[in-house]
């Protein structure tokens, strides 16, 4: 059970956030299909209980670090909706210049350690984070999230095998959405249940419900409070479902159209809001000015975006080096 409280403040918390992840990758998938946004773009529709679920037990200076599919968690972690859309535009104002696009979201500011597009490339960095606070004598943890198509690459175990020898303060999260590209678990590997893949390492690991946010929150508080007190990493495979394909040019052809409509039953934003009202927390005026709230966030993301200018060309020879004057990169 979790020892952070789960309050009515959390509940109504839990419900603002997915509310502003869901309407914020449906607008995206929009301006996609207007062709505004371009290159790759992976959404997070019906995933959100899993980021959700994990911010009711974090703190602001611990770090996060993710793959590609990125926009709910730096928005989680506080990146603004005007930075992340004009990022998804590839502006100046984005929270990575308008260099990085929907792939590649990044803030210093956050503590949000970057999406990152080679898969897996992130899992050793989560481990290199958590060592640099262990190093430095702080109790600040760092989450790294991965796919399940991720934990096929030599890095996962790597990993995952040195965290547990220097006991490093990391939850490594497996968002096991059922199909990585577009090839389901059960036809990638005999071992199924992705979260016995810690067990060899004496990791505690364990499965998760991740369309209960509930589920997810006692699960990472549990998780982190082990990391803070220098007992080590954590494995949570949290079993989750993507609603569109794995990028906006994915039919997701490979699942049946039943599988879908029945994980939509148990969307997180739909179980919350009942729990709201079942525990009389907030009445439908509060989900109706809510719900307004976050419209209004969305529309003036997208006229930020739209409004704010796109790098200039010597934007290019910038932030590839530490050292400024380095000598090898010239206009």
């Amino acid at each position: 059970m979790s020892s952070t409280a789960i309050t009515k403040e959390t509940y109504l918390e839990w419900y603002k956030t997915m509310l502003l992840m869901r309407k914020f990758e449906e607008k995206a998938g929009q301006l996609y299909g207007q062709q505004k946004i371009r290159g790759f773009c992976h959404l997070y529709i019906g995933q959100e209980a899993v980021v959700a679920g994990a911010m009711s037990t974090l703190r602001p200076e611990d770090s996060m670090i993710t793959a590609y599919r990125d926009h709910a968690h730096a928005i989680a972690k506080g990146v603004p909706a005007n930075a992340a859309m004009a990022e998804l535009y590839g502006k100046a104002t984005g929270c990575s210049k308008g260099k990085g696009g929907s792939m590649h979201f990044f803030s210093k500011a956050h503590k949000f350690m970057g999406g990152h597009g080679i898969v897996g490339g992130q899992i050793p960095l989560g481990a290199g984070i958590a060592f640099a606070e262990k190093y430095n004598g702080t109790d600040n943890v760092c989450v790294c999230y991965m796919g399940d198509g991720a934990v096929r690459q030599g890095a996962f175990n790597e990993t995952l095998n040195m965290a547990m020898l220097w006991k490093l303060p990391v939850i490594f999260v497996c968002e096991n959405n059922g199909y990585a590209m577009g090839t389901s678990v059960a036809r990638t590997t005999n071992m199924i249940d992705i979260y016995k893949m810690g067990l060899g390492f004496d990791m505690p690991s364990a499965p998760v419900d991740g369309m209960d946010v509930i589920a997810v929150h006692n699960a990472m508080d549990e998780a982190v409070q082990r990391a803070r007190t220098g007992e080590g990493p954590t494995f949570l495979e949290m079993r989750t479902y993507r609603y569109k394909g794995h990028s906006m040019s994915d039919p997701a052809k490979y699942r049946t159209k039943e599988e879908l409509e029945e994980y939509k039953g148990r969307d997180p934003l739909i179980t919350t809001k009942a729990a709201i009202v079942e525990k009389k927390y907030a009445d439908e005026d509060w989900f109706a000015k809510v719900e307004a709230d976050v419209k209004e966030t969305i529309e003036k993301c997208v006229k930020f975006a739209e409004e704010s200018p796109y790098p200039e060309p010597e934007e290019l020879y910038k932030d590839v080096y530490v050292q400024t004057d380095y000598p090898f990169i010239t206009a």
